[in-house]
């Protein structure tokens, strides 16, 4: 038995880590306040009337999952936020690992409080991966259809993921799905048939009024296969990065942290009256 229980945690570090190395940066000594963002003075201008929020992934935070993007928006004039949501007791720093339909919750409440700051009646969303698919979930079981203009996923997994076939392997530890539901339901969340992607997605991938971009990689470790983050519905644009830029070859990280090509898509999405086309050479 103990042998046993040496494997199934063995396994589960190893699964834990695959979602958490590959959401957030190592950076222990990251910055307590953002730089340029989460100004609650800040009020949309004519040209970007929507304040965007963005929502970290697993094991990440709304400092480190940001350090990229968010100033890119500030720089074009956004009014920018981002918040920390499914943090577990006892576990500091790294957050996303709590229930997926509590972290929409924490969601709502977050955006009321910024349609509140800035008065605007609507936001714009940007998620990376958990982000993408749980702001789907805030929308569809905590009223924020009406609240969301557009959503933008990076590498989101919406229809779950099954990190490459890992996942297959849970029957085959003794109560290692057990475990992984009680300590980080958050990650068990994320499984490719979980009850919460079942609900999510039953009965059609979108809801009127929102406008909705996905922008995957094919380099994608987390969410697998890659084609799992689209979405199907009439006001949807998936997009491959590589189909912007061949020889892009930003994996799951990358594409939330550093990308300019995503980065220009993302804006894009934001403000497609004002579009340009994304390259290789895009910033």
């Amino acid at each position: 038995m103990k042998l046993r229980w040496s494997r199934s945690l063995t396994f589960l570090s190893a699964l834990a880590l695959a979602f958490g190395a590959a959401t957030v940066p190592a950076a222990a000594d990251a910055p307590t306040v953002s730089s340029g963002w989460n100004n609650y003075s800040c009020k949309p201008s004519a040209a970007h009337p929507r304040p965007v929020v963005l929502v970290h992934g697993t094991l990440g935070n709304s400092i480190d999952n940001w350090l990229g993007l968010a100033p890119y928006l500030v720089a074009r004039g956004y009014c920018v936020f981002s918040l920390d949501y499914g943090q577990l007791p006892g576990v500091p720093f790294f957050h996303g690992l709590g229930p997926v339909d509590a972290s929409a919750g924490q969601l709502a409440a977050y955006v009321d409080r910024v349609l509140a700051a800035t008065g605007a009646p609507k936001a714009d969303l940007v998620g990376h991966s958990q982000g993408g698919m749980m702001a789907r979930v805030y929308m569809k079981f905590h009223g924020g259809a009406d609240k969301v203009n557009a959503l933008v996923g990076l590498a989101p997994d919406n229809h779950g993921t099954d990190l490459d076939g890992l996942t297959h392997l849970l029957p085959y530890f003794p109560g290692a799905k057990k475990y992984l539901d009680e300590l980080t339901p958050g990650l068990s969340d994320q499984i490719v048939g979980s009850d919460i992607l079942r609900r999510l997605n039953e009965g059609g991938d979108t809801l009127p009024g929102v406008h909705y971009t996905v922008i995957a990689t094919r380099y994608d470790e987390v969410v697998t296969p890659y084609r799992s983050a689209f979405l199907d519905g009439p006001d949807v644009h998936n997009v491959v990065l590589q189909d912007l830029c061949a020889i892009d070859i930003s994996e799951h990280v990358a594409i939330g942290l550093a990308d300019l090509a995503a980065f220009h898509e993302t804006a894009n999405a934001l403000d497609p009256a004002h579009a340009t086309p994304t390259t290789c050479t895009s910033g």
